[in-house]
Parts: structure tokens; C-alpha cells; sequence
């Protein structure tokens, strides 16, 4: 009985192969799936281990604007023209502040990661471990994207109790379409935000001054088809309104805008965020000594 060990020929050079890779040869090929999911779940559980403040406490903040226009401003029995067809105000904003609730808890979670890492002196630990930039990259976007979800759902499941309020998707496709376009471009704000800011007043800063103003001037609490033309071409400039207008047409099948242009624009501007992200990343630009 031979008990030798079997040798591995190279059939190059016929020479023996060592059992094991030679130290300084990586061993993961194409895609580190088991880093990036390690990663993505830390980021998730990151924020759910205080659910109260990042899924919650957005959800019911969010939930008050509603309860405001439809019971203290009397809204119940207001409609709302969406280029010739009248949906009730309830119906109307609803969908507006599910996604605004969206897009500000998926800036807040992108925004923070590398940011506090900067603060805290642990960004070391977003720079070692052995996976690609894009890696890194998507693992950051999905994780934001999945909080910006949990926050839709629980805004989605309050106004479905809601009396009065009807959040059944007409078009279940451009729900989902757009409130992924949507978050994943908010993502990728929030991580160039978090590449740029070396202090979390730099990430207040663009929260206040930029997330804020374009969520609120979108058309959450109304109808560009009211404002003047200057201010409707504003509009039309604000990715915002693409967002909140073809989210919201998944809901009551209409929109102030062609949902086939407000498609092309935010897919656009993903592409272009994503690939600014990925080339700051890559040169660690405020990351990198």
C-alpha cells in the first residue's frame, strides 16, 4: 500500500506544485462575496441595533406632515391636479413623504460610515480588509438603500392604517423601480458627502443646506402645474422631483412629469455618481494619507 503523497505537476514545466499557494498570492478571484456581505451586514446591524433612532423615529417624524395637512389643514377633502386628473390630497402627499422619509434616512446612513471612521480614527478598518473598491462601494449603497426600505415599510404599514389615506400601488413596478433609482442616488450623495466631510458639521451642512431644501421644493406637498413657468423649469432641474414624482406615480398613475424621462435622468445620474464615487475611492482622496 503506497502511503506517499500524490504531487501536482504544472503542466507547463512539469514541475512540482507546493500544496499550498506561495506566500503573497491572493487566493480570492473575481468577486470577495464573503467580504462584502460581511461588510453589508455590519453596516445593517450597525443601525438596527438602534432601530428606535434610525427606523422608527424617522418613520413617525415623516408621519406627523401627514397628519398636519390632512387633520389640521383639513386636506381630507382637497384633490389635487395631476395634469388634468384629480387624486385626492391624502393619496397625493402620502407617496411624497413615504419616499422623503426614504431619501433622508438613506442619506443619513451613507453619509456616516466613512465619516465617523475619519472622527473616531477607525477608517483603517473600512481600508484593510481584502475587498475592492466596488466591493466597498456597493457594500455602503445596499446597506443605506436597505435602511431607506425599512423606513418605506414602516411609513407605508402606519398610512395603510390610516383612515382615510388609500397607499395601494397601481403600478407596483415604478414603485420599486423608482424607490431604487431614487435611494441608490441618495446613496451615492451620501458617500461622496462622507469622502468630502472631516466632521459631522460638514455632513449637518449638506443635510440642511442641500438634502433638505431639494426634498422639500420637489413637489411633496404639491403640484409644479401650479407654480409659475421660471419656477417649473426649476423643478425640472431638481433630480428631487424625479424621484418623488415617479414614486408616486407607482401609486396613483399619475405624475407631473413622463416617468419614461424621469427614468433616463435618474439612471443617468447614478451612473455618474457611482462611477465619481468609485474613481474618489480608488485615488482615496481625504481617505489616503
Amino acid at each position: 500500500m503506497n502511503d506517499q503523497p500524490k504531487i501536482t505537476l504544472d503542466a507547463a514545466t512539469a514541475t512540482p506544485l507546493p500544496p499550498f499557494a506561495e506566500p503573497g498570492v491572493p487566493q480570492i478571484r473575481n468577486i470577495n462575496w464573503a467580504g462584502t456581505w460581511a461588510l453589508y451586514r455590519k453596516e445593517v446591524r450597525r443601525f438596527m441595533k438602534v432601530q428606535l433612532q434610525t427606523v422608527w423615529a424617522p418613520a413617525i417624524t415623516t408621519l406627523m406632515f401627514l397628519i398636519i395637512f390632512i387633520v389640521a389643514l383639513g386636506g381630507s377633502g382637497r384633490t389635487v391636479s395631476l395634469r388634468g386628473e384629480a387624486v385626492p390630497f391624502a393619496d397625493f402627499i402620502a407617496p411624497g413623504l413615504i419616499i422623503m422619509g426614504m431619501i433622508n434616512a438613506c442619506f443619513a446612513n451613507a453619509s456616516f460610515s466613512l465619516m465617523v471612521g475619519k472622527v473616531q480614527g477607525t477608517l483603517v478598518d473600512y481600508l484593510m480588509p481584502p475587498i475592492s473598491v466596488g466591493e466597498l462601494l456597493f457594500a455602503l449603497v445596499a446597506s443605506s438603500v436597505t435602511r431607506a426600505l425599512f423606513v418605506g415599510c414602516a411609513l407605508w404599514l402606519a398610512m395603510v392604517a390610516w383612515p382615510g389615506v388609500h397607499v395601494t400601488p397601481a403600478h407596483l413596478w415604478a414603485v420599486v423601480w423608482f424607490g431604487l433609482l431614487g435611494t441608490s442616488f441618495i446613496a451615492f450623495l451620501g458617500v461622496l458627502t462622507s469622502i468630502w466631510a472631516e466632521k459631522f458639521d460638514h455632513g449637518a451642512a449638506i443635510t440642511n443646506f442641500v438634502i433638505g431644501p431639494l426634498a422639500l421644493l420637489s413637489g411633496t406637498f404639491y403640484s409644479i402645474d401650479r407654480l409659475p413657468p421660471f419656477f417649473q423649469g426649476i423643478s425640472h432641474a431638481n433630480p428631487f422631483f424625479y424621484i418623488i414624482s415617479g414614486f408616486r406615480y407607482g401609486f396613483v398613475a399619475a405624475a407631473d412629469t413622463n416617468v419614461v424621462v424621469g427614468s433616463s435622468v435618474l439612471v443617468a445620474l447614478n451612473l455618474l455618481l457611482g462611477g465619481l464615487c468609485y474613481v474618489l475611492l480608488q485615488r482615496g482622496w481625504k481617505i489616503k494619507a
